[in-house]
């Protein structure tokens, strides 16, 4: 029943110190010393809170701070338990409390928690004495009772209770042991002479001195005592003092003066000559520390002080006599050394959470470090700082405890990797300085979307292209790395498409295609622009990141008409293509009109300008066809060896290169009076009657006239808006410099006539100006078509040859084609004059 009530005492006590060790931020517990491997020493998983299954989940682990901790972290259960020996005097010496002082580290989220452990003590050391036997030599009848002589006392490993040592002598009339309790922090162990010896009685007493430690069950240690009575001189030296006191720095240096010691022997002779020694120096380990002069009893510095190895020296120093035997009298030189600032801090790194992700929190712990200093007071107080001060900052966790956490937002695209460096300086004057560098790359997230260089890209594209044609290189930057920054580029399905002819509409993705890798832009099929003039369309720029980021960029892609359509003659009205017939009066005047040629080009622009020659008869004949107008009219005034029957051959051809070209043929009877009104209303709107009056024969090709310059003013003004878009885009995409060229007479615009043809000023002096950037586009200035004076002739050529020259109207036409790739803004001059 009692045992019972114990226990719940006992569970109580311990429940209420780790609540307050809990709420104290560390937890504490308490091991005995010797405890076999496996002891439970306390529920680490529970006390910090952690449910089942966590420790193991959450990687629980211990980490030491530079002494074997003996102890671990059970992964199943969580439990701290004894892995090895537990030897507190190895851990602690004589040390107490022994406390070892741990860290347990959680991951996700990565948390630190302090354990403290308490090593108690058991008693299982046994008292020691120095040596198994000591020999002492006491004078018979001089030496008085109540003399004293010092013995070296026992010592034990133990600490607290087990290490209170008691002495007991063995029974003895002569003898009996004293303790005595000095200001030097150690109790001074004496033989005290009871009763006055007699050497011819018993010259040798043995005597055993036993050391009895506060344990339960106490444990002892022996030494025995040999006495030796000595006879005749009977007066041993006495010191000036039983103890003498020294403080030294630990950075003293060899030869320093520590203290003198003084004795005197009121003996005569060699018998009052003292000799000093150091019988013996506690601890052991530092006899060849100090060296005394055996004549004047200075006690020197003979090697090199730590106060983090040794704080107090006990020197047990001897006097004694040239007597025979000698006496010899005892004292104790108790050294203790001050701490000077001889260490530096030490800085570890006790965990390192890297790479950090570029989208991490701020306060996200990325690393735990430890900081020590092995000197004590102000030279062992350690302030930490981290440099550069920024993204990364100090959090002082505990006592000697640091994280090193996010203080800003990081981005891998400005910074990849930091180069940290943590620096210690400890109080001392002067300070002394530590430092760790540690490296904290940066991991990337996809946070940048692909962007294009240009939000807008113009493409010029020839009409008939080759399928599978480059057209353009398109490209997008992420600045991301990896995944993250592999863009793939893709034509977007409801980014555009175009309007054919016929009223239809066509995705983009009909006619281009875009490499997923390299961004070029390929034709699917031939571009043809009597079809498709520009074609609109998005473009869009995909990152591999996890979620994907996206840019767009607008293509606008422009075809540019190539000569693949050759002339058109529209039939006439009652008859096939390419043939008619008109009556023309026998008195016909010259320039009267007897019929007008129509024909059509599918091209624009400059394809689509079409001029008319005749081909036969060749030489001087009666019936000229107008350049641009198409109209047949008399060259002169008809004759009767001109016969009754003309037939005209007439070639239409446009201004591309290579130019292509039709032919019509004309027949043209030549009839009198009734018979030319009868062969008007015969003739539809090929050809025409003609009357000595002007007036039906005027009327007749009005309408023809009408429909060929509504036609070709209507081609002249898509060739117009085209050729200006293309020219004012290439001004503004190349900002070109312009030089304007003076010629003679006022500068005009070109436009369409009122018959069909482009016409200029009476006198014209053009000047257009082409500049640089505009790769690989041709500027084309056409020629003026004037009306030839009667009786000129055209000088033609045969359809077949290579080219067509002709000179008339006694015109000088100077055509020029600029290359824009040459140097910087030229001038073209077209200059044409009428005689």
């Amino acid at each position: 029943m009692e045992m019972g009530v114990c226990w719940d005492v006992l569970l109580g006590v311990l429940v209420l110190q780790l609540a307050w060790a809990l709420v104290g931020g560390q937890v504490r517990y308490s091991v005995p010393e010797e405890a076999k491997a496996g002891t439970v020493v306390g529920r680490l998983a529970q006390d910090l809170g952690l449910e089942a299954g966590e420790p193991e989940a959450r990687r629980l682990r211990l980490v030491s701070q530079g002494r074997r901790a003996s102890v671990e972290v059970s992964g199943a259960s969580g439990a701290l338990v004894v892995s090895s020996r537990l030897d507190r005097e190895e851990l602690c010496g004589k040390s107490a409390p022994c406390s070892l002082r741990l860290e347990v580290l959680v991951e996700r989220p990565l948390r630190v928690f302090h354990v403290e452990l308490e090593v108690t003590d058991i008693n299982d050391n046994a008292p020691v004495f120095p040596a198994a036997r000591k020999n002492l030599s006491i004078a018979e009848l001089s030496t008085l009772p109540g003399s004293r002589f010092p013995l070296e006392g026992a010592s034990d490993a133990d600490v607290g209770a087990n290490a209170q040592l008691s002495y007991s002598l063995s029974p003895s009339e002569h003898f009996r042991v004293e303790e005595e309790n000095s200001n030097s922090r150690s109790k001074s162990l004496f033989l005290v002479l009871t009763k006055p010896l007699d050497r011819e009685t018993m010259p040798i007493h043995h005597l055993m001195l036993t050391a009895i430690d506060g344990g339960r069950p106490p444990l002892t240690g022996t030494v025995e005592l040999l006495i030796i009575v000595l006879d005749v001189n009977d007066n041993a030296p006495q010191f000036n003092q039983s103890v003498y006191s020294s403080v030294l720095p630990e950075d003293a240096l060899e030869g320093t003066l520590v203290a003198r010691v003084s004795a005197t022997d009121p003996d005569l002779g060699v018998y009052g000559d003292v000799i000093y020694e150091i019988e013996t120096i506690v601890p052991p380990s530092a006899s060849a520390a100090f060296r005394i002069d055996a004549k004047s009893g200075e006690i020197m510095l003979t090697g090199a002080l730590d106060y983090e190895t040794i704080a107090l020296y006990d020197l047990h120093v001897k006097s004694k006599d040239q007597g025979s035997p000698p006496l010899s009298g005892h004292c104790k030189v108790v050294v203790e050394v001050l701490d000077v600032n001889d260490n530096a801090p030490e800085v570890w790194v006790t965990s390192l959470s890297v790479p950090v992700p570029e989208d991490a929190a701020v306060g996200t712990v990325v690393a735990l470090l430890s900081v020590s200093d092995r000197d004590s007071g102000a030279n062992g107080r350690v302030r930490c700082t981290v440099w550069p001060s920024a993204p990364f900052g100090l959090v002082s966790t505990f006592a000697g405890s640091y994280s090193l956490v996010l203080r800003e937002a990081l981005d891998r695209e400005r910074v990849s990797e930091y180069e940290v460096e943590v620096r210690a300086e400890d109080g001392g004057a002067p300070p002394l300085r530590a430092s760790r560098g540690l490296r904290v790359p940066v991991s990337d997230v996809n946070d940048n979307a692909p962007a294009f260089a240009q939000a807008v890209y113009t493409v010029l594209a020839r009409e008939n292209n080759a399928a599978g044609a480059e057209l353009a290189r398109l490209w997008a930057r992420d600045p991301d790395e990896a995944g993250n920054g592999r863009v793939s580029y893709s034509v977007s399905e409801s980014g555009g498409g175009a309007a054919v002819s016929g009223g239809g509409w066509r995705p983009a993705s009909s006619y281009v295609s875009v490499d997923a890798e390299s961004g070029r832009l390929w034709a699917l099929q031939p571009l043809d622009y009597e079809e498709l003039q520009v074609l609109q369309f998005e473009v869009r720029a995909v990152d591999a990141g996890e979620p994907a980021l996206c840019g767009n960029a607008t293509v606008q892609l422009f075809v540019l008409d190539e000569n693949d359509n050759a002339p058109v003659l529209l039939p006439p009205a009652g008859g096939g293509p390419g043939a008619g017939a008109a009556g023309s009066a026998a008195s016909a005047p010259a320039g009267q009109v007897v019929a007008k040629i129509r024909a059509v080009d599918a091209d624009s622009g400059y394809n689509a300008w079409l001029r008319y020659e005749l081909w036969e008869p060749r030489g001087k004949g009666p019936f000229r066809v107008g350049l641009y107008s198409g109209e047949v009219s008399t060259a002169r005034a008809l004759e009767e060896a001109d016969g009754p029957r003309q037939r005209l051959v007439i070639v239409v051809r446009d201004h591309g290169e290579p130019a292509r070209s039709a032919t019509a043929t004309l027949s043209v009877s030549l009839v009198e009076g009734a018979e030319a009104a009868l062969a008007a209303a015969s003739s539809g709107s090929l050809g025409a009657v003609l009357r000595p009056a002007d007036g039906g024969a005027s009327a007749a090709s009005a309408s023809a006239t009408t429909t060929n310059v509504w036609l070709v003013v209507a081609i002249c003004a898509v060739s117009s808006l085209f050729l200006l878009a293309v020219v004012l885009y290439g001004a503004a995409r190349w900002a070109p410099r312009a030089a304007v060229l003076s010629g003679p007479g006022p500068a005009t615009l070109v436009c369409a006539s009122e018959v069909g043809s482009w016409s200029y000023s009476q006198r014209q002096s053009r000047s257009l100006c082409v500049a640089d950037g505009v790769g690989k586009s041709d500027l084309m200035v056409f020629s003026p078509n004037f009306p030839p004076p009667p009786g000129s002739a055209a000088k033609e050529t045969h359809p077949e040859a290579p080219a067509l020259q002709e000179t008339a109207l006694n015109a000088d036409v100077e055509l020029s084609i600029l290359s824009t790739h040459g140097p910087p803004a030229r001038m073209l001059k077209i200059s044409e004059e009428e005689e």
